[in-house]
């Protein structure tokens, strides 16, 4: 069965009733295989597709691409051009026909977002999101929805431990999930450091509470080394934070569960992984800090997906 990538032919011969049902159809068929988005991005990732055309300094041919790719002695170029065609069609690369009528493939804004030889960079969330163990939890959402959590997590009910859990048994999973959380924290510290200047000068000391090995507290008492910095974790994660100066790691045997704010996708996400996490609008903390006894807050956005919170007692 062969499908066609333009339905204005198929759209023309139809009446309204019929053209509303083809419309539906195909949105079903879209939500349906938007992962298949995902898996080309994770191939472009670990297959170092970005960085071969970074390093050139030009746009690349398919079989200079594929020459390139490392521990690939027989390369399947066919494959590789159906990846490039979804990343060309997600703007994640550019194509261009070279005189000849070659297709050479460039890099775009995104392209660089996915290096992995540069430390701004989210290619190791790439390969964290799209992990087995971070996806498979998926599948249990609906038993969770009709029963509760009363027999766990998503998360946990698929792998038999909660997400914070399984870092501490299972040292891989361990490394992929610091590796993600890192790159996250370099692009988020980047604009929560320019964004709240006046208040950083104003702070003696501050904890990162869920802070993984350190790193986003660090880029802040770099930029402001008057500050004392404590890093809060779960023992197995400070255990492999690096020293830094003023920063003191304290590893916390009780667990307090670090989440982030990154859209309504990653609301799913916390969904399939955590209890007690979900994303929140501003309604929804206006609510939480009034029955949390916090008088006055402010809200303060940065050129990034999470925002900065300020909560005041009195």
């Amino acid at each position: 069965m062969g499908s066609s990538l333009d339905d204005s032919s198929i759209t023309g011969v139809m009446n309204k009733e019929e053209k509303e049902e083809f419309v539906g159809q195909i949105e079903i068929w879209k939500y349906m295989l938007c992962f298949t988005d995902s898996f080309a991005l994770k191939c472009a990732v670990e297959l170092r597709i970005a960085d071969i055309i970074d390093r050139y300094g030009k746009p690349l041919s398919l079989s200079q691409i594929a020459a390139n790719i490392e521990d690939a002695p027989s390369p399947e170029v066919s494959m590789l051009q159906r990846i490039l065609t979804v990343m060309v069609r997600r703007k994640i690369f550019s194509a261009e026909k070279s005189e000849s009528g070659e297709t050479l493939y460039g890099m775009t804004h995104a392209s660089k977002w996915i290096l992995r030889d540069t430390k701004m960079t989210l290619a190791p969330l790439v390969l964290l999101e799209n992990h087995p163990i971070h996806l498979n939890p998926a599948h249990y959402i609906s038993d969770c929805v009709r029963e509760g959590y009363k027999n766990g997590t998503p998360f946990f009910r698929c792998h038999g431990h909660d997400q914070f859990e399984l870092t501490g048994v299972d040292a891989d999973f361990n490394r992929l999930f610091n590796e993600g959380q890192v790159c996250t924290a370099r692009i988020v510290s980047k604009a929560v450091i320019s964004g709240y200047k006046d208040g950083f000068k104003q702070i003696e000391s501050l904890v990162d509470v869920g802070g993984g090995i350190g790193g986003s507290l660090f880029e802040i008492v770099r930029a402001y080394p008057h500050i004392k910095g404590i890093n809060f974790d779960l023992p197995h994660v400070v255990a492999t934070a690096p020293k830094y100066d003023g920063i003191t790691h304290v590893g916390d045997p009780e667990g307090n569960e670090p989440f982030t704010d990154a859209g309504i996708a990653f609301d799913m996400l916390l969904l399939a992984h955590n209890a007690g996490g979900k994303e929140r609008t501003a309604e929804n903390w206006k609510i939480l800090f009034k029955d949390a006894g916090f008088a006055r807050y402010n809200i303060i956005k940065i050129n990034a997906m999470p925002s900065i919170i300020e909560a005041f007692p009195i």
